[in-house]
């Protein structure tokens, strides 16, 4: 059997209550401006992305809300874990998500965060809330989906 190529990308912290939440239209890796106890910490496992967002604030994309733990070693250099971080994407992307973000009900999540090439990178993805009622309607789906393959493994 061959062997799949190992992933450069390694998923340090997800949003699944985003997926839930919202509907995903689009997605778009970006770089973070990080100190050294926050990578320490984003090394660790020590993120939560669950209640973040990205806003567009004088041509700048900035990640607030998002919790980055201390870092257990670190000093009186340590971070505050909930300081707004500015994303590194290149001005068109910027524009871009500004332009989409304009709509009414148009927000921008962060769904994932991993390092890729030595780097964290955040994924974020410009999204559209849910209603109750799509929410019960994705689960449900979900539901029967899980069903069909356990009667096909089963078969």
């Amino acid at each position: 059997m061959a062997k799949k190529p190992k992933s450069n990308d390694k998923a340090l912290a997800q949003n699944k209550k985003a997926r839930h939440d919202y509907s995903i239209l689009s997605t778009m890796e970006a770089g973070m401006v990080l100190t050294g106890t926050e990578i320490k910490s984003i090394r660790d496992r020590r993120v939560t992305l669950r209640d973040g967002y990205v806003q567009i604030r004088h041509g700048e994309a900035i990640l607030m809300n998002v919790q980055i733990n201390e870092y257990l070693q670190g000093n009186q250099f340590n971070h505050d874990p909930f300081r707004n971080r500015k994303l590194l994407l290149h001005k068109k992307e910027i524009l871009k998500l500004q332009e989409e973000t304009k709509n009414k009900g148009i927000t921008i999540v962060p769904l994932k965060m991993y390092l890729k090439n030595g780097f964290a990178k955040v994924l974020i993805g410009v999204s559209k809330g849910k209603h109750e009622y799509d929410k019960r309607e994705s689960l449900k789906k979900r539901d029967q989906q899980r069903e069909i393959d356990r009667a096909l493994k089963n078969r």
